[in-house]
């Protein structure tokens, strides 16, 4: 069964750096588009980026464009995301996830993905 695997995430204060990484267990996913989204307690999962099979073309929401990073490395079947300047409404729980058609979609429509990781929590103090 194809995995994705998120690690990365932890404790860091406002202004901060941390990079997550999100490992598949397959190389089958080295075709695959992928996404980040997160999830703030109370509130509902949140598209952040997304990135193409071949790690040309990434896409992010205006929240954290400028700030944050995508890419990819499919020598290592990994997918990362970069995040800087840490606010404390970064705060959430974050997902990678991959498109069952494996394409590449700025929507960040939530149905689109059927590959999800387990999540990684990100706290940022202020």
């Amino acid at each position: 069964q194809v995995q994705l695997v998120e690690s990365g995430g932890g404790l860091v204060q406002a202004g901060g750096s941390l990079r997550l990484s999100c490992a598949a267990s397959s190389r089958d996913f080295n075709k695959y588009a992928r996404g980040w989204f997160r999830q703030a307690p109370g509130k509902e999962r949140e598209f952040v980026a997304a990135i193409d099979w071949s790690g040309n073309r990434a896409y992010y929401v205006d929240s954290v464009q400028g700030r944050f990073t995508i890419s990819r490395d499919n020598a290592k079947n990994a997918v990362y995301l970069q995040m800087n300047s840490l606010k404390p409404e970064d705060t959430a729980v974050y997902y990678c996830a991959a498109p069952s058609s494996g394409y590449y979609s700025t929507s960040g429509t939530y149905d689109e993905y059927d590959y999800w990781g387990q999540g990684t929590q990100v706290t940022v103090s202020s």
